[in-house]
């Protein structure tokens, strides 16, 4: 559909770029199905551009990769290796596949993101040209980029624990969540009169909130929004109406600060600033710890059994890759961008490597 209306929509050079971006729903006769990470049918935001240039499509195909990586990174605090994929694993059609790729907490990685510098492919396929400055008709150069509801999986497998999700602040529908402690009507209404005002202060911080009036026991409701993942909890009980103060909870650590009324706006906002911070340097440190160095194939199996991603070298042959994946069920899941050669041999030939990548098992 993208191409055919390509087409017919450039002539000249003037007409470009073409920088379109969509979401759709997307159908896929999928064999066996994950929820959020593979499903039949899936929410995805893609990107489809044409340039008069390579260079114009790669700084294309470059600049979405860098903000796939802010969104994961800055947003929902995920951790990712950015880099490139092997001839094997590129979008079929691409001159090159980019791509994020995150550790999930069963150390198995998911590509979370891919940006394609499709180079003259899909135009040759297509038939668009343009004319030139020079007047002279050219193919079109080309890029496709995507991120899906899988992003919604891999926040849930890289951040959930035992009680349920725990939601990085930037993203979570609610980021507090007040639970007046009361016994009687009385009680209620005073705990109601004290917090009105400062459920106002919060609002106009641009803070998202819930307030659970509801009859169930404190314990029951506690539960239930750790279970929802709400990054923050205040209890507000008759004492704190006395001592005029609050107790938040942080969902990411379970520790418990007082603050006094007067305080609820710095408290809060510097709270859900350092939760975000708090999700990242977990999630990043759990990456690292199982991220490992392998200079033979004895080690990468061995790693590859007990779970986790190998850095490695590689010789850059098809090969080589395709024994690994036979062998160990493990995949080339980047090829890194930062190079460092020098005297690194393949893991599985024992030649001059070509690449240094990372090897893992994936959804």
């Amino acid at each position: 559909i993208i191409w055919s209306m390509y087409k017919k929509w450039i002539q000249s050079y003037r007409d470009l770029p073409v920088l379109i971006n969509q979401w759709a729903n997307v159908v896929r006769w999928e064999m066996r199905t994950r929820l959020f990470l593979r499903t039949s049918e899936f929410l995805w935001q893609e990107g489809h551009t044409a340039h008069a240039t390579a260079e114009e499509a790669e700084k294309e195909a470059l600049d979405i990769l860098e903000l796939y990586r802010k969104l994961a990174e800055d947003f929902l605090a995920i951790p990712v290796f950015t880099g490139i994929k092997s001839d094997s694993e590129k979008f079929a059609g691409a001159d090159k596949t980019y791509c994020i790729e995150a550790m999930m907490k069963d150390k198995k990685a998911l590509q979370a993101g891919t940006s394609h510098n499709l180079g003259q492919n899909f135009a040759k396929a297509f038939n668009v040209k343009f004319q030139n400055k020079d007047n002279k008709e050219e193919l079109v150069w080309a890029t496709s980029w995507g991120i899906s509801t899988r992003l919604i999986g891999a926040v849930i497998l890289t951040h959930g624990d035992n009680k349920g999700l725990r939601l990085p602040p930037k993203i979570a529908p609610i980021q507090l969540v007040v639970i007046p402690i009361f016994r009687n009507k009385t009680q209620k209404e005073e705990i109601k009169l004290f917090l009105k005002p400062i459920i106002l202060r919060l609002k106009n911080l641009g803070i998202r909130i819930k307030q659970d009036w509801t009859d169930s026991s404190p314990g029951y409701k506690f539960n239930k929004w750790e279970l929802k993942g709400v990054p923050l909890r205040a209890e507000v009980g008759p004492r704190d109406v006395e001592k005029k103060s609050i107790v938040l909870v942080r969902r990411d650590t379970g520790e418990k600060i007082s603050t006094l009324e007067i305080n609820i706006e710095s408290s809060t906002k510097s709270l859900l600033i350092d939760i975000q911070k708090n999700l990242f340097k977990q999630a990043k440190e759990f990456r690292d710890k199982n991220t490992h160095d392998a200079f033979d194939y004895r080690q990468l199996k061995k790693i590859i059994d007990e779970g986790g991603f190998v850095r490695c070298g590689w010789d850059g042959s098809f090969d080589t890759e395709m024994k690994i994946k036979e062998e160990t069920k493990a995949t080339i899941r980047c090829i890194l961008k930062n190079q460092n050669l020098l005297n690194l041999s393949c893991v599985y030939s024992g030649k001059p490597a070509k690449f240094k990548v990372i090897f893992a098992k994936a959804y």
